[in-house]
This record gives C-alpha cells, sequence and structure tokens, in this order.
C-alpha cells in the first residue's frame, strides 16, 4: 500500500507541475476575456437559477441540475480540502484557490454552453450530454471522448465515493466512536435508496439538501469568524502576502514556495468547483433550459458559491483560527478543521459533523450520475449502468475503511486526467461558445427558444 500510496503522489505532483497550473489557469483567464468576462452576469445567472423555463426541453428544473451539479462539489473539498492546501501549502493557497474559483466561473459558463449545444436526446428521452459529446460531435475526436469518459468513471470512485465515505467514517469515529465498517455500510444502504432512482431523483433530494446544508454551514463560519474577530483582517492579508511571498508566512508554515502555494491551492480549487474537469456540464446537459447560454449562465453560478464564497470562508476561518490559537496544529487538515470549529461552544463539532457528512453524501450523489453517464457513454446499455451502480455502492463501503493519503493522492491524479481532455475541448471549441454567447447574450436573446441542439 506504501508503494502504491507512493507512485500516485509521484504522479501527482508530475500532473499538477507548472504546466497543469498554466493550462488550468490560461484557459480559466483566456476563456474570461474570449468570453467578455461572463462574471459580471453572476447577477443574472442567479435569476435564471430560481426561476423554471417552462416548456424547454430538459429531464431536470435548471436549479434542479445547478443543485446536482453543487452536491457534486460543495463536499469535503470546501472543508478538509481546504485544510489540506494550507497545511501542505501554506495560507497562501486559500488566494489561488479563491482565484481560481474566480476565474473558473468563465469556464464553468463554457462547459455548460458546450453541454447542451451538443446533448443528444435518447431513445428512451433521456438527455445525454457533457464533453464526451462536444469533442466526439462537436471536434469528431470520438477517441479522446472515450477517454475522457474513462478517466470519469475512474474519477467518480475517487473525488466522489471513496473520498467523501472516508471522511465521514473517520469524523463519525473520532467524534462519537463509531466503527469505521458500520459508517460505510450506513452511508452505502442511504446512497443506494437514492441513486437507484437515477437522476430525477438524485436532483430531488438534492434541490432540498444543498441549500439548507449550505447555509446551515456558512452561518458556522461567520460565527467563528466573529469569535476570531480580531484576527480576520490579518488572516487575509496573511493569505495574499504568503500566495507570493512565503516567507510572509512566518511562524512555521510549511508552504515553503509559492510554487506548492499555488499547486495545492489550484488542485484544491479544481478539487472543490470542478471548473475545467468536465464534470458539471455532465448534469448540465439535462437541464430545461431554452438556450444553451442560459444554462451557461446558470452554470457559472455554482462556482461562485462553491469556491469564490465557501472555500473562501472556510480558508479566513482556518487560518483566522491558527493566528488566534498559536497551540493549533495545522500540520494535519482535517485535525486543523476540527479544532477550527470546536471553537464554538457547544454546537461546534456536532456542526462540523453535520457539514461534513452532508456535503460529502451529497458529493456521492451526484458524482454517481457523473460516473454513470460516463460508463453508459462508453457501453451504452443499462446492462452497464447497473453493473456501475452496484461497483459503486460497495466502494462507498471499502472507502470507509482505508487509508485518507492514497485517496486523495489518487483522486488528484484523477482529476488532472480529467481535465486535459475537456480543456482540450474548452479550447477548440471556444469560437462556438463565442459564437452563442453573442447569438443569445451580447445581443439580448436570452428568451430565444434554441432551434436546433445539435
Amino acid at each position: 500500500m506504501e508503494a502504491i500510496n507512493g507512485f500516485f503522489a509521484m504522479l501527482g505532483s508530475f500532473l499538477w507541475g507548472w504546466p497543469m497550473i498554466v493550462l488550468l489557469l490560461g484557459t480559466h483567464v483566456f476563456l474570461t476575456f474570449r468570453l467578455r468576462i461572463p462574471q459580471r452576469k453572476l447577477l443574472t445567472g442567479i435569476r435564471l437559477s430560481v426561476k423554471r423555463d417552462d416548456g424547454a426541453t430538459g429531464e431536470v428544473s435548471q436549479f434542479g441540475a445547478l443543485a446536482t451539479a453543487l452536491a457534486a462539489t460543495i463536499g469535503t473539498g470546501n472543508i478538509v480540502g481546504v485544510a489540506t492546501a494550507v497545511a501542505l501549502g501554506g495560507p497562501g493557497a486559500v488566494l489561488w484557490c479563491w482565484l481560481t474559483g474566480l476565474f473558473g466561473m468563465s469556464t464553468k459558463y463554457a462547459e455548460g454552453l458546450l453541454a447542451v449545444k451538443y446533448r443528444v436526446k435518447t431513445a428512451d428521452g433521456r438527455m445525454c450530454g457533457g464533453p464526451m459529446y462536444a469533442l466526439e460531435r462537436g471536434l469528431g475526436m470520438k477517441w479522446l471522448a472515450v477517454l475522457f469518459a474513462v478517466f470519469t468513471a475512474l474519477a467518480s470512485f475517487g473525488i466522489g465515493c471513496t473520498v467523501q465515505a472516508n471522511s465521514i467514517a473517520l469524523l463519525a469515529n473520532e467524534t462519537f466512536g463509531v466503527p469505521t465498517w458500520v459508517v460505510g455500510l450506513l452511508v452505502s444502504v442511504l446512497a443506494a435508496v437514492v441513486i437507484l432512482g437515477g437522476v430525477k431523483a438524485i436532483a430531488r433530494v438534492c434541490t432540498f439538501l444543498v441549500p439548507f446544508m449550505a447555509v446551515i454551514y456558512v452561518v458556522g463560519c461567520l460565527a467563528i469568524l466573529l469569535m476570531n474577530a480580531d484576527f480576520v483582517w490579518p488572516a487575509i492579508r496573511l493569505i495574499a502576502m504568503s500566495a507570493f511571498t512565503p516567507e510572509a508566512a512566518g511562524g512555521g508554515f510549511v508552504g515553503g514556495s509559492v510554487l506548492m502555494a499555488a499547486r495545492y491551492g489550484i488542485a484544491r480549487g479544481l478539487f472543490s468547483n470542478e471548473s475545467g474537469m468536465g464534470s458539471a456540464p455532465i448534469v448540465a446537459a439535462a437541464a430545461q433550459t431554452r438556450n444553451p447560454v442560459r444554462q451557461a449562465l446558470v452554470s457559472s453560478t455554482g462556482t461562485f458559491w462553491d469556491t469564490v464564497v465557501i472555500c473562501a470562508l472556510t480558508g479566513i476561518v482556518l487560518v483566522s483560527s491558527i493566528l488566534a490559537y498559536p497551540d493549533i496544529s495545522y500540520a494535519d487538515g482535517a485535525a486543523l478543521t476540527k479544532v477550527a470549529f470546536s471553537k464554538i461552544p457547544y454546537v461546534g463539532a456536532p456542526l462540523l459533523t453535520f457539514g461534513i457528512f452532508t456535503f460529502a453524501f451529497s458529493t456521492i450523489l451526484g458524482w454517481s450520475y457523473y460516473g454513470e453517464s460516463a460508463v453508459d457513454y462508453i457501453e451504452g446499455t443499462h446492462t452497464g449502468t447497473r453493473f456501475y451502480r452496484i461497483l459503486y455502492i460497495l466502494a462507498l463501503f471499502f472507502g470507509s475503511i482505508i487509508s485518507l493519503d492514497i485517496i486523495w493522492n489518487i483522486a488528484d491524479c484523477m482529476n488532472a486526467l480529467m481535465s486535459i481532455p475537456n480543456l482540450v475541448a474548452l479550447l477548440l471549441l471556444s469560437g462556438v461558445a463565442a459564437r452563442e454567447t453573442r447569438k443569445y447574450l451580447w445581443n439580448n436573446r436570452l428568451d430565444e427558444e434554441m432551434k436546433d441542439e445539435g
């Protein structure tokens, strides 16, 4: 196991070196200006996300699609992931994580647009889309589409399954003394009840769960910031300064270079918001929307809520807690998070437990649909889908009882491998995204029906 962990740690370091950082952030920045800063239409996207697009083609509402995408992205990456970035990359990793989200809104916009533009309707009425369909139908690169689908199916067992189950099991064991195998069994059963109902059942659960859990978690973060009021501004300054001059961190922070801060900040940012990974557009393709740009705007708000708001709050909470309580050890991301939340009298530990459980469980649901869609694209029959669901549910159990380090390392590798084909599609089809944006957004025709889904 140590040898396997070492291999994936080495591979992850290679994949998340400067080439990936430049490719990922470069795509975010390029699309931001190529599409004339779609972030400025954030309020429009929020308005559309809570408004039904009656009569439009699709399986789930736009809010249902957004909630399912958020369910997959708002997970342990927002809590333990940010803490791990701080522990390994120093406080500056928080800023890199935040910047990844800010510029990543443009990438998520383009992903949602292309997903609807190139989606297909199956014989049984399902709407299927995502990077594999954009690669095949938009670029004629079937081989790369299959490669993306393979990476997605594999990644679903890491980022969306075992990582989340492991976080739930460890927290329940440390907080309440429940054996990890018991927690794994419970999580597997609960997930199976929802997953076996398909995308509509997943969307229904996520539509209720995501807003509720996000509000509760944000309130908890704000409570900690009030307690750390004298250290909030120093924490923000430390985050900003140490992102570019690690020596500014002082106090023994382990982030020894800008590359370390950027690597872990960007990796955890992608792990959290998945902009550029190509996962969220898979469910965006199922949305009831009258044209690609409407769903693109809605999709972009997911990155805003996930990273620009929730990850930023988590990062400031953690760094301000380290400054307020110098005795806190930041070498272990999970332990750092637990200690920070325990400072809230009486409700701190239960709040963290609730946050990790609901965040992780919702991610399990969202990623089960991503992986299932990838398998469906590759294999094309319900037999493959049923086999995938069973394997996914079993993986939840085994993920609860194995080492966290190896899970994170494998997840980082799969994230990077998924991203490469998706970024190729985004860059080569950026002209299509710009034309669609000009047609519907720049020319103020957002209410116009899309005449051709192909």
